[in-house]
């Protein structure tokens, strides 16, 4: 109808641009939805930041991933929580437990799961020299009450500790903090963001259930041991994506090899053209399995 109007000499510009624009944003989402192809991929997402070696500069590095997140989950209409935050004794964070509730969130935030590397020049050197820092992904899916997973009390053991945060504030003055460990697999996880020590260890218990879910789903401990151990080993090699400020600026993802250089724009959390892609990549993958045999 616009176009028609238009076709007579109808200022209809601006409405027929709009218009177009809301088309090919309906368009994007449909392609989208098609390349949610596991069971999971709907469900809210858990993940956690935890920064390589390296002192204040990897800490500081995990900081910026945080906030890149945040920022996209804010994009994207998701809610978000900070579970945990352990900060750095200078600048950054030590690690992040982040709760992201929405449709797909886990399908989305999954696609980020790796090792991020970040060359710049270091603004805690007096000498201005470059670094390279990493910090690391792992994402979860949520899991829902009624999911049935198993847990040992025996198998664990809890801890608390008293909430602490920099400069002094916000710091409980009970021991509210709680830390589970799962004895078997080893997986550690804490809560310190309520001041309540029993809803702190409902949330602990919540990202417990999700990670042993993800371990059951896989089917094998050598692979969430693999993950596991990747935190000690954050580093070259490893890497799904690097970020360079200098000296030139870009963004290239090393699976898929989307690049840009609005290294702004995508530190500020738009994510959708590397996450889009590896999604692509990952349905493509799927396809290019051979079939399952018939049974006989």
């Amino acid at each position: 109808m616009l176009a028609e109007l238009a076709a007579e000499g109808e200022n209809v510009g601006e409405d027929l641009n709009s218009g177009l624009a809301s088309f090919d944003k309906i368009l994007q989402e449909a392609e989208l939805q098609a390349l949610y192809a596991e069971g999971d991929d709907i469900r809210n997402a858990l993940f956690t930041i935890h920064p390589g070696a390296g002192g204040t500069e990897s800490q500081d590095w995990a900081q910026i991933l945080l906030r890149m997140y945040l920022r996209y989950a804010e994009r994207k209409g998701y809610k978000t929580e900070i579970l945990d935050l352990m900060p750095g004794e200078e600048a950054g964070l030590k690690s992040a437990t982040v709760r992201v509730e929405g449709d797909y969130a886990f399908g989305n935030l999954n696609q980020e799961s790796g090792v991020h590397r970040l060359v710049r020049i270091s603004p805690f050197d007096a000498n201005k020299r470059r670094h390279t820092s990493f910090a690391a992904v792992f994402v979860y899916p949520e899991v829902d009450e009624d999911i049935p997973v198993d847990i040992n009390p025996d198998d664990l053991r809890i801890d608390t500790y008293r909430a602490g945060g920099r400069g002094g504030q916000h710091v409980n003055v009970t021991d509210s903090a709680v830390r589970i460990t799962h004895i078997p697999t080893g997986i550690v996880v804490q809560c310190q963001n309520e001041r309540s020590q029993h809803k702190n260890k409902a949330s602990a218990m919540k990202v417990l259930k999700s990670r042993l879910y993800e371990l059951e789903k896989k089917k094998k401990f050598e692979k969430i041991e693999k993950m596991e151990e990747a935190k000690s080993d954050i580093a070259w090699g490893s890497q799904i994506r690097s970020y360079v400020l200098h000296p030139y600026r870009l963004i290239k993802d090393l699976r898929t090899r989307v690049e840009t250089g609005d290294v702004d724009r995508v530190l500020d959390g738009d994510l959708d053209e590397f996450i889009k892609a590896a999604l692509i990549r990952r349905k493509k993958g799927d396809e290019d399995q051979p079939a399952a045999a018939e049974p006989e």
